[in-house]
């Protein structure tokens, strides 16, 4: 079973008439602060590795 577009709006309607836009938005915001600590961890991590085989 495939979605088109016409569902996929629907969908996006109802999810936010039922979360609201600024509860969607603040979500979005925090999944981003999410992520860029999770890279700045793997990048100081990938750092430190190398240092450690330099010695």
């Amino acid at each position: 079973m495939s979605f088109s577009i016409p569902h996929l709006l629907v969908f996006l309607a109802v999810v936010v008439l039922i979360f609201g836009t600024k509860k969607l938005r603040n979500l979005g915001s925090d999944l981003g602060s999410a992520l860029k600590g999770f890279k700045k961890a793997m990048n100081d991590d990938e750092v430190e590795n190398d240092n450690k085989l330099d010695k």
